[in-house]
C-alpha cells in the first residue's frame, strides 16, 4: 500500500514518470528462468548429501520493473536470512528488465557492520562454473553452490559488479535496509571505504537459499506494503515476517521452517499498478513469488486493501467483494496445484487514512468475512482482530498506528506476528 493516489499515505514517494512503452514491452515478455547447468546440479545434489538437511529459501523479496541504470559499479547488498543453513545459492534476477544484464563478479561474505565485510568470509560465487554471467531479459540465473554457512538472523553481504550499463534494473524499492554502491569493481573488499553512495534498495538480487539441517520447508509471507515493512524501521527487521521467522526459530526444538517476505508496496491482488515499481498483480506472480520460493510449503496471504482503497476492479470498472473472493480462489487453486497450503489473512482497517470511504470500508468487511467463514483457505489469521481499536474497529488501534493510519509501527509489526498460531504452519 505506499501511496497510489493523492492523500493515500503517509510518507509519499516522489512521484516517477510513467514508461509506456516499458510497460508494454515487459506486457508481451515472456518471463524465464535460467536452468541450472549440470555443474550446479551436481554440486547442489553433492551440497545437499553432504549437509543431510533440505533445501529452503532464506530470504527472497519480491521484484518489480523501474530501478535505476547501472554502469561501471559495484552493488553491495545486506542479506538477512531468517534460517540456519549451508550451501548457500543465490539468484540474479534481470526479470523485469528489457536488455540481457552482464555481471562480472559477484562474491558473499558474512558482514561485520554496515558496508564492512568480515575478514577471510569472503567466497566468489560461480554460474556454471564460470565467474561472469549474462542473464537475458526476462530471465534469472542461480548461482552455483557457495561453501558459506549462515546462522539465524545472521547478515550477509551480496556484492556483484556490472561493467557496462544495465538499462532499467529489477530491483525492490523498499528495502528497508542500506545498499552500498561504489564505482568500478569492488566486490573483493573487506573495506567499505570505496562505497560512497547508499540507498535504500536491491537490485538484481533476488535470492538466497540454504539447505538447512533442521528445517523442513519454507513459509511465504506473501502481500504489500504492510508485509514489505513500509513504516517499520531501516535496518532492525522488525517485519511482521521478521519478527514470525524469530518466533519459529526460538523454539521449543530445532527451527522446522525458514521465512520469506514476498511483499510489495502498492501491490494489489487484480491489477498491475501504474506505478511500474509497485508491481504486476498478485495474480501475475503468485506462481514465481511464492509457489516459485525452494522448499516452500505455506503462503500467508495478505493483500487486497489496494484494490479497495483505489477501487480497482478487473477491467477497469470499479471493485466488488466478489471480485477480491474470485482472486482469492484462484490464487489458493494453483497453491493446491503445487501443494502448497494458503492460509488466509484478514485485512487491517484503515479509518483515518486516505483509502477509508464508507463504500470501501463495506468491501472490507464482507471479504473479512469471506475470509473467516468461507472454509477457503487452509487456516486463517486474523489481523484485523488482533490490530483494530477496540473502541473504534474500523481504526487501527493506535498503539500500533505508524501515524498513517493503515501502516502499523514496529510494536504493531511484533502484535501481527505474536497473533499468528503456529499450528497453523505446516512443520
Amino acid at each position: 500500500m505506499s501511496p497510489e493516489k493523492e492523500g493515500t499515505t503517509a510518507g509519499r514517494r516522489p512521484r516517477r514518470r510513467s514508461l509506456p512503452s516499458v510497460l508494454g514491452a515487459l506486457t508481451g515478455m515472456v518471463l524465464t528462468v535460467v536452468p541450472l547447468s549440470t555443474a550446479n546440479v551436481a554440486s547442489a545434489a553433492v551440497s545437499s548429501s553432504q549437509s543431510k538437511g533440505t533445501r529452503v529459501s532464506a530470504w527472497s523479496p519480491g521484484m518489480t520493473t523501474g530501478g535505476p541504470s547501472f554502469d561501471n559499479q559495484t552493488i553491495r547488498m545486506v542479506v538477512h536470512s531468517s534460517v540456519a543453513g549451508s550451501g548457500a545459492r543465490i539468484t540474479l534476477s534481470n526479470r523485469y528488465s528489457t536488455t540481457p544484464l552482464d555481471v562480472s563478479a559477484v562474491d558473499v561474505a558474512v558482514q561485520a557492520s554496515g558496508g564492512e565485510a568480515t575478514r577471510g568470509t569472503t567466497r566468489n560465487v560461480a554460474f556454471g562454473g564460470l565467474h561472469h554471467v549474462t542473464i537475458p531479459a526476462g530471465s534469472e540465473a542461480v548461482s552455483d553452490v557457495v561453501p558459506i554457512s549462515v546462522s539465524a538472523g545472521e547478515n550477509l553481504l551480496v556484492s556483484l559488479y556490472v561493467p557496462d550499463t544495465t538499462g532499467m534494473s529489477t530491483w525492490h524499492s523498499d528495502a528497508f535496509d542500506t545498499s552500498y554502491i561504489a564505482s568500478g569493481n569492488h566486490t573483493g573488499d573487506d573495506s567499505a571505504a570505496a562505497f560512497g553512495t547508499t540507498t535504500t534498495s536491491w537490485y538484481f538480487l533476488a535470492g538466497l537459499d540454504v539447505v538447512s539441517p533442521t528445517a523442513r520447508g519454507t513459509v511465504v509471507a506473501f502481500g504489500d506494503s504492510i508485509t514489505d515493512g513500509y513504516h517499520s524501521s531501516t535496518g532492525t527487521y522488525t517485519r511482521w515476517p521478521d519478527f514470525l521467522g524469530r518466533r519459529l526459530g526460538s523454539g521449543p526444538g530445532p527451527q522446522r521452517l525458514s521465512v520469506v517476505d514476498s511483499g510489495i508496496g502498492g501491490n494489489r491482488v487484480l491489477t498491475d499498478v501504474p506505478n511500474l515499481w509497485q508491481g504486476v498483480s498478485a495474480l501475475k506472480r503468485f506462481g514465481h513469488d511464492a509457489l516459485g520460493r525452494p522448499g516452500v510449503k505455506d503462503v500467508i496471504l495478505f493483500e487486497g486493501i489496494n484494490d479497495i482503497g483505489n477501487n480497482a476492479g478487473p477491467d477497469g470498472r470499479p471493485l466488488t467483494a466478489q471480485d477480491l473472493i474470485n482472486g482469492y480462489r484462484t490464487l489458493i487453486g494453483e497453491a493446491r496445484a503445487a501443494h502448497v497450503r494458503v492460509i488466509g489473512a484478514t485485512l487491517m482497517p484503515d479509518q483515518g487514512n486516505g483509502y477509508f470511504t464508507p463504500a470501501a470500508e463495506a468491501i472490507r468487511q464482507d471479504v473479512n468475512h469471506w475470509i473467516r467463514t468461507s472454509g477457503a483457505f487452509a487456516g486463517v489469521i486474523d489481523f484485523d482482530r488482533t490490530m483494530r481499536d477496540p473502541s473504534n474497529p474500523a481504526a487501527l488501534n493506535p498503539a500500533y498506528d505508524s501515524g498513517d493510519h493503515i501502516h502499523p509501527n514496529d510494536e504493531g509489526m511484533k502484535a501481527m506476528a505474536d497473533a499468528i498460531d503456529l499450528r497453523l504452519l505446516r512443520t
